[in-house]
């Protein structure tokens, strides 16, 4: 079995100037295209104002991982959809290399009702929206941070957080291909009425390696909404859940200001080497980098 431990933190820029720059960030998905490494990343108005979007959705490339230098369009913007009016946020990105598959939530024009929707293209700059994927029914809540992984069998599953009894969980579909069509599966894990994760789930980013049980970087909290990253692992087929963490693998530093939000919030992973390097939120405004060394115990 694998244990996993963090061996180095990074902080994680972005260009000055850019669309994005003075705004709390958020949901930092990176992925690897040859020698460059790609970002999406929620930007939010700071403060934000009444009639301020949630989210719009920058995007930059790197190449050290690090220091990305911000494109001057965006990739994703509100509307004009009533779907995703409010606000657009939390970018998972796929490519098969010729074709980008983004899932993000898109938030209503009134700020009360998060919904999943896949937005494609061959080009970056030319997504379009093509399908509301999932959406809870009016009064239940949000569905969002969209998570993606291909099982053993060749399927897929879709992981994603929703609202359930004034709390976060962890859902799962399964589709026969990246764009679904997706059925409700039952939910891969639960809380933990007596450790760190007894309150709030929702989806992290899933590492896949040959020969090793899929891990997912899930996040976790209290009932005070104090979040960690932990993890929890899988079968190849997903079917069952084969090892989960006792304490949290990450937490937030103290925070210089006291009413800062106490969380990390973990949104992708890349391969650094022969360690997994995990991107990820603090106090839902600023960006950085773990890199994760695995152990066999």
């Amino acid at each position: 079995m694998l244990t996993y431990s963090v061996e180095h933190l990074d902080t994680v820029t972005l260009s000055a100037a850019s669309v994005v720059d003075g705004m709390d960030l958020m949901s930092p998905f990176v992925w690897r295209e040859g020698d460059l490494y790609r970002i999406m990343v929620r930007g939010v108005p700071h403060p934000l104002g009444p009639h301020d979007p949630t989210g719009i959705i920058a995007r930059g490339e790197s190449r050290d991982g690090l220091a990305f230098t911000m494109d001057a369009g965006l990739a994703i913007v509100p509307g004009p959809g009533a779907e995703d009016l409010g606000g657009c946020e939390d970018p998972t990105v796929l490519t098969n290399g010729h074709e980008y598959l983004v899932y993000y939530t898109g938030v209503d024009a009134a700020r009360t009702q998060g919904c999943m929707i896949l937005a494609a293209g061959r080009d970056l700059t030319a997504l379009v929206k093509e399908d509301l994927v999932l959406k809870a029914p009016p009064g239940e809540g949000n569905i969002k941070e969209a998570t993606l992984a291909q099982t053993s069998n060749g399927d897929w599953r879709l992981f994603y957080e929703y609202a359930a009894e004034g709390a976060s969980r962890i859902g799962m579909a399964g589709g026969p291909t990246p764009k679904g069509p997706w059925t409700v599966l039952p939910d891969p894990f639960g809380i933990r009425d007596d450790s760190w994760d007894n309150w709030h789930l929702s989806t992290g980013p899933i590492w896949q390696a040959a020969d090793e049980d899929p891990v997912m970087f899930y996040n976790g909290a209290t009932h005070d909404a104090r979040w960690r990253i932990g993890w929890a692992s899988f079968s190849r087929d997903f079917s069952r859940v084969t090892g989960r963490g006792l304490e949290p693998l990450l937490l937030p530093p103290p925070a210089v200001d006291r009413e800062a939000t106490d969380i990390a919030f973990a949104a992708s992973t890349v391969a650094a080497g022969d360690r997994i390097a995990l991107y990820y939120s603090l106090e839902d405004r600023m960006l950085r980098r773990a890199l994760i060394g695995r152990y066999r115990r």
